[in-house]
């Protein structure tokens, strides 16, 4: 919750400020609700819900204004004016950046302060205690991943997974220079991606096996066909975070000492493909009946990636910092598969004890204000946002926070999104308290 330290002076700014007026003056001091979630519990309509920034807020098309929250509110914050329910905190933050004297915190942090300089206070030698969301912390995940700065496309480590999890997307038709053909003709016809016409004996091996469909044959004798520019494209593999294993219902996937592991016998007649479904990657896919697609840490595509070193075992770290390009759309809380991630304003909050790294987050960012190790992206690509009228409070938070000024109010004092510049990035819907923003997205591969 947010309250008010001993710098208040009952100035009224964050009253003024507060959209859903849960900030109240006593003995000329700030007060407010303090985000129990007791009125939620109680509501017989399901009308509140807490959003993710971990406040709460109210359906108006459910609530029929009966007043089980007024009565149960333990601060008695609550209360009905015209059929509205007013005085229930969103955790916005706008009392909090309005304050000029700084008197409005966030109650953890001040916890969390005063616990450490008491501490420091006995000369012991202390670290910060936890909070709620562990930024402290550091999230882990070893696996296999690329360096986009090394790797040249050359399809050599897709070609020797023995499991499929790497998929190289660039032009077929053209050498790569994976040198597979060296390494599969009998004959030791090719050398430096030359073939050798009096030592070849056409068997085609090389044709079949090259992973970028470059080798032809012109009148009897076998060609590679050179590419004209230079290769552009992006690889992805499997990030060994193990959401497939947990949402496999057969146990055929399972983790390992951090490896993941599959069973064939327990997959078989399988009509459902949850596990699929939940790789962030996309690598994971069925090909012939057979499962393909997931990383068992075998190693071989760090050593068949001889020559430009782009493929190693990495311990991927995130302590749950984001970019300042972060925009509060919420995306990444959203689809984050283990509750990991609570919205601010302007950044993110992440248990990083939950955290698993499987970087959906990062994948879906519309701004990129999240790291990730894989070159997979997921752009918005479409949906719709429309203010309904009969729910908005005029309010404003929602014409602040857009990050494309999409928004805006009227000669009536109506909100009006402007469908060319809204992205549908969802930031409008997450901060309204009055639940007044229709919205949905779409979600498609980046170009």
């Amino acid at each position: 919750m947010f309250i008010s330290t001993g710098k208040c002076e009952g100035l009224g700014e964050c009253i003024r400020a507060c959209p859903t007026e849960a900030i109240r003056m006593i003995d000329g001091r700030a007060f407010s609700c303090i985000t129990c979630g007791a009125c939620m519990e109680a509501c017989p309509n399901k009308a509140i819900r807490r959003n993710r920034y971990g406040g709460y807020v109210v359906d108006r098309a459910k609530c029929n204004a009966c007043g089980v929250c007024e009565m149960t509110c333990p601060v008695n914050s609550i209360r009905i004016e015209d059929g509205v329910v007013k005085g229930i905190c969103a955790r916005c933050g706008l009392c909090v950046d309005k304050c000029p004297l700084g008197a409005r915190v966030d109650a953890f942090d001040l916890i969390e302060d005063r616990q450490l300089r008491f501490l420091e206070s006995l000369n012991l030698a202390v670290k910060p205690p936890v909070r709620r969301t562990p930024q402290s912390h550091e999230a882990t995940r070893i696996n296999v991943i690329t360096d986009p700065e090394k790797c040249t496309l050359c399809r050599r480590c897709q070609y020797y997974c023995p499991t499929g999890a790497i998929i190289v997307d660039t032009d077929e038709g053209v050498c790569t220079e994976c040198r597979v053909c060296e390494d599969v003709c009998p004959v030791g016809a090719i050398e430096d991606l030359e073939i050798d016409p009096e030592k070849c004996t056409l068997c085609l091996k090389c044709l079949r096996e090259c992973p970028s469909r470059a080798i032809y044959v012109d009148d009897f004798e076998v060609k590679i066909r050179r590419p004209e520019t230079e290769l552009e494209g992006s690889i992805v593999s499997c990030l060994n975070c193990g959401l497939c294993a947990g949402a496999c219902e057969r146990g055929a996937l399972k983790m390992v000492d951090g490896k993941l592991r599959y069973d064939p016998s327990l997959c078989r007649d399988c009509d459902e493909t949850p596990c699929i479904d939940a790789c962030p990657a996309g690598t994971l896919r069925m090909v012939d009946g057979e499962l393909r697609g997931y990383c068992v840490s075998c190693g071989r595509c760090v050593r068949a990636c001889d020559v430009s070193r782009a493929r190693d075992f990495k311990t991927v770290r995130w302590d749950g910092s984001v970019s300042e390009d972060c925009i509060s759309c919420g995306v990444c809380s959203e689809i984050c598969p283990v509750d990991a991630i609570t919205l601010k304003r302007g950044s993110i909050e992440v248990d990083t004890d939950k955290c698993i790294l499987c970087e959906k987050c990062g994948i879906h960012c519309p701004a990129d204000a999240i790291p990730k190790t894989t070159m997979k992206k997921r752009r918005i690509t479409g949906g719709f946002t429309l203010i309904d009228p009969r729910l908005c409070i005029g309010c404003g938070l929602c014409l602040e926070i857009c990050p494309e000024d999409a928004i805006s109010k009227d000669e009536s004092g109506l909100m009006m999104v402007d469908e060319d510049k809204c992205i549908h990035c969802g930031a409008c819907s997450n901060i309204c308290p009055a639940r007044a923003v229709l919205f949905e997205r779409e979600f498609g591969l980046s170009d």
